[in-house]
């Protein structure tokens, strides 16, 4: 048994030697660099950062920051589709008009309400959206609370 345990050592300090000449004769770029990998490759058990539209797109599928810009840009593009249809539109119908993705929708959406750019009717998956402060006739302005709701009557 003490011969085996001489013969791996001696192997292993064979390798530790061999690792640390191959260390010094390596250049800076390739230590910094990583062994093969490129300067964006993922860690073990982590997906790589994927580009998706132009957005990076990192773990989860979550999209990357978009500029004030960009979402600008997006809230015209859905007030102009909004105006080409002036019956108006579900949210799924714009995200197809604009061949975007669902989770680029809700943000725009919500800027355009609250600034007066569009209007909805609605709840949930029936919501509709329309071109301009007023809905249909007879819709609540934007941001409007129903009155009543779930809860116990009042008896007169």
């Amino acid at each position: 048994m003490s011969n085996l345990k001489s013969t791996i050592e001696v192997l292993a300090n064979e390798f530790a030697l061999s690792i640390v000449s191959a260390l010094r004769s390596a250049s800076i770029d390739e230590l910094t660099g990583g062994f093969g990998a490129g300067p964006r490759a993922a860690r073990p058990g982590r997906p790589a950062i994927a580009e998706v539209g132009g957005r990076k797109r990192g773990r989860g599928g979550r999209l990357g920051r978009r500029s004030a810009a960009d979402i600008d840009q997006m809230i015209e593009s859905i007030v102009s589709v909004l105006q080409q249809n002036p019956e108006g539109l579900r949210a799924e119908q714009i995200r197809e008009a604009l061949s975007c993705q669902a989770k680029e929708l809700p943000r725009p959406l919500a800027d355009a309400l609250s600034s007066g750019r569009i209007s909805k009717t609605g709840q949930k998956r029936a919501t509709t959206y329309f071109a301009g402060g007023t809905g249909e006739a007879g819709a609540a302005p934007a941001g409007a609370k129903r009155k009543g709701g779930r809860g116990r009557r009042k008896r007169a």
